[in-house]
């Protein structure tokens, strides 16, 4: 069975809703403080994933508290494990400590367009292959709650990405701003991926706004973004 690691951090409010997606995909799991995780916590799991959630409250910029602490305890773990095959999902707060550990393409998350936190649901669209994706169709629904998802990157970054296969995902409607449109980037092996959108909140049909909504399928399509990486490590 693939194992995941979640690690979480003062502020992450995510955590119970992830856990749960992921052991409904059929990952065995383990929720762990960043206080006491250490390298063996990430040597054990296949799977390592940043939840959503404000860790140390966004109070210097979304993720960098994070990203010293994870650097304080668990040293270069995290870098060890994807270099040698490991796969790493960062959701909303955990994509913005993706990005300042260096594991996604350069960019930073900055305050959306509206200058506001913002709670709606987002229309997808799969740009390029990922594993974290196959299951899931061309166009889909996720919903999204972040106050800094506005993706910005140095000048032609946002197009070399698109070009390069960087660009998992993008906004149907960019609420937020985001270059392109990007809602998802991923690395150049496709194993670590970072989302804006929470796919945890919608493991079932009756999460979904719509009471009638049924999408063909007896899973919510995030459940499907899960099972995806269940299937990929498997």
């Amino acid at each position: 069975m693939a194992h995941a690691l979640l690690l979480k951090y003062p502020g992450t409010n995510c955590d119970v809703e992830t856990e749960r997606a992921l052991r409904t995909a059929g990952f065995s799991t383990q929720v762990q403080p960043i206080a006491t995780a250490r390298p063996e916590h990430v040597s054990k799991a296949q799977l390592v994933v940043f939840a959503g959630g404000f860790s140390y409250g966004d109070y210097v910029m979304s993720g960098r508290l994070a990203q010293l602490e994870t650097e304080r305890f668990l040293g270069d773990a995290i870098h060890k494990h994807h270099q040698n095959g490991g796969f790493l999902l960062g959701i909303c707060n955990g994509f913005q400590i993706l990005t300042k550990l260096g594991i996604l393409p350069k960019a930073s998350l900055i305050w959306n367009k509206s200058e506001r936190f913002e709670c709606m649901w987002d229309k997808l669209v799969k740009v390029s292959p990922s594993p974290y994706t196959t299951f899931l169709p061309a166009e889909f629904e996720l919903p999204s709650a972040h106050a800094e998802g506005r993706l910005v990157m140095e000048p032609g970054d946002a197009q070399k990405y698109m070009d390069s296969g960087l660009v998992s995902l993008q906004y149907g409607d960019n609420h937020n701003g985001s270059e392109l449109r990007i809602a998802g980037l991923q690395d150049a092996t496709g194993r670590a991926m970072g989302l804006m959108p929470h796919p945890e909140r919608f493991l079932k049909p009756q999460h979904h706004y719509d009471p009638d909504w049924s999408g063909d399928s007896d899973w919510g399509w995030g459940y499907y973004l899960f099972k995806s990486a269940f299937e990929a490590l498997k």
